[in-house]
């Protein structure tokens, strides 16, 4: 978004006019080329049928470029790039998430930083090939994979973290890339374009006093095929009978159920606990450390790439893109 000089209103930016705003994109040592939608999207309106969208503009443009930049608003962006990281299979170029807090035509704005290190980074090459091979996110002087990314805070500029994976490269004098974290492609494999996701899911985040009408009717939501359930600590939830029995009843119906932890950072760890022992006798599928957002995508992913039951929970509980350990 770009702010009006007098009236301090918001309106989309114009990339047509971007040399104006960011003349030091002209020393760049690469050539860029946009693409905006023809409607300007909030991103609390991003829905996987726009995620599809972005994904075949990735594609038709593929050859043609080195990199991808999509710019986008904070509020979602952890949860576009998880997905585009599973619809983007042996990823053999960089795509790189960024935005910003303030508008770039605000004097303290955050987005020229943002913008510039990205495309630094979706063009960074060795040997004539890219250094990044995946689904990034860059935001305040760091790139995390983006699959592992959670929005952290609405008002300073470092709007996001990965608890659980550290970053992949950091800005400062210099550009340091952390080659030995970075998630490669595997050799011989084309890059894949996914662009079915069933998004017939859910979460329940488990609180203190949480009671049995609400519980039994989240499970029983009419078409819901798989439900991320947020637990408690390493993966822990209450022990009463009718909380167990609801839930084993809705897996044997054949619900997907993927235990995820509330804790920003850290990992599930059924069975460790007795309040998560029964969860494993359940046979909950194991978040480990996967993030809630990646959770959700992941779901999206392997429902629309119809997974059959039998081997659903050993697939999503193998990394796919770096997601979990």
């Amino acid at each position: 978004m770009v702010k009006h000089s007098e009236t301090g209103t918001l309106k989309a930016f114009n990339f047509d006019a971007i040399l104006e705003h960011i003349p030091e994109l002209k020393l760049l040592d690469c050539d860029t080329e946009s693409i905006s939608f023809d409607t300007p999207i909030d991103s609390s309106d991003i829905t996987p049928d726009l995620w599809v969208h972005m994904v075949m503009e990735i594609e038709k443009a593929y050859h043609d470029f080195d990199g991808f930049v999509i710019l986008h608003g904070s509020d979602t962006m952890s949860y576009s790039a998880a997905a585009l990281s599973f619809m983007l299979e042996n990823l053999s170029k960089p795509v790189i998430f960024t935005g910003s807090q303030l508008p770039i035509g605000d004097l303290r704005t955050d987005a020229k930083e943002n913008l510039i290190t990205s495309i630094q980074l979706a063009a960074l090459q060795e040997n004539g090939k890219p250094v990044i091979t995946e689904v990034g996110l860059y935001f305040e002087y760091k790139l995390y994979r983006g699959n592992r990314t959670t929005k952290i805070n609405a008002a300073h500029f470092e709007a996001f973290n990965s608890l659980n994976y550290p970053p992949l490269a950091q800005s400062g004098v210099s550009l340091e890339v952390s080659k030995s974290l970075l998630w490669r492609p595997k050799k011989g494999k084309k890059t894949v374009f996914h662009k079915k996701m069933n998004a017939q899911i859910g979460i329940l985040k488990l609180f203190p006093g949480i009671n049995q009408s609400f519980v039994h009717a989240v499970l029983g939501t009419q078409g819901l095929k798989a439900l991320v359930l947020e637990t408690y600590g390493a993966g822990n939830a209450p022990t009463s009978d009718w909380f167990l029995s609801a839930l084993s009843k809705a897996v044997k119906n054949g619900l997907i159920v993927v235990n995820v932890t509330q804790c920003p950072g850290g990992s599930v760890l059924m069975g460790q606990y007795e309040a998560s022992l029964a969860l494993e006798n359940i046979q909950l599928i194991n978040g480990k450390d996967i993030s809630t957002e990646a959770a959700l995508a992941k779901l999206m992913y392997l429902l629309g790439s119809g997974v059959s039951t039998d081997s659903f929970k050993t697939i999503y509980e193998t990394s796919l893109r770096g997601e979990m350990q």
